[in-house]
């Protein structure tokens, strides 16, 4: 223990963890012109990519992606590519390009829908929602008839876009990922305190400095 910063209570200087809570949950945050924004992780995929680094304390980014390939949000979504979890992995900061889970309904009316039941971390449903909205009326998004949310708690997400008759689908989808938050860029940033100092580590280093940790706990 060793005293707070204002010197009148004492803190712990150390906080034993079972696991690598820094990738299993994240981490978010901004200080004297340094921010970290570490996105969550699978907690058996990070586990078992530890267990790997010990077995094989040599071992390479390309073959710890095959414990962790990539991260693992609470919203759902899907990691649109490789390139930047690679980089990230790689040199401890990168972008990760994100998409809401979307699919094209065809109803036995003849009418045909995209419903949208996964949408991208850390985006705001109701903002997006009424982002496709003004897209559609402004035009940057062709062959929406109307746009409705009906989310809750039993459901989950359930977004329901209803599409003009001439429209064609999978160009509606993608003039959607082009225009509205349904497809982010989540930069990352794997900033750390390590012994410290603030130093961005990339993957292999920072399962390093939790098994160090472990070994001397």
């Amino acid at each position: 223990f060793s005293p707070n910063y204002d010197d009148r209570l004492k803190e712990p200087n150390v906080l034993p963890s079972h696991f690598p809570n820094i990738l299993v949950n994240g981490s978010t945050g901004i200080a004297v012109g340094m921010a970290t924004n570490i996105p969550p992780h699978n907690l058996g995929e990070t586990i078992d990519g530890v267990i790997a680094q010990m077995e094989n304390p040599d071992i390479t980014t390309r073959e710890l992606m095959k414990y962790i390939p990539a991260p693992d949000f609470p919203t759902g979504g899907i990691v649109h590519g490789v390139k930047g979890v690679r980089q990230l992995y790689s040199t401890g900061h990168g972008g990760i390009r994100v998409r809401g889970k979307a699919e094209v309904v065809f109803e036995n009316n003849g009418r045909t829908k995209i419903v949208i039941t996964e949408i991208p971390y850390g985006v705001n449903k109701a903002d997006m929602v009424g982002r496709i909205g003004e897209q559609a009326q402004s035009g940057a998004i062709h062959g929406v008839s109307s746009v409705n949310d009906y989310s809750s708690k039993r459901v989950g997400v359930m977004i329901e876009i209803a599409l003009k008759q001439d429209a064609i689908p999978n160009v509606v989808l993608n003039e959607i990922y082009r225009n509205t938050p349904l497809e982010i860029t989540y930069p990352a940033q794997f900033l750390v305190v390590d012994h410290n100092r603030p130093r961005t580590l990339n993957l292999c280093q920072v399962l390093q400095a939790f098994i160090d940790h472990r070994l001397e706990v």
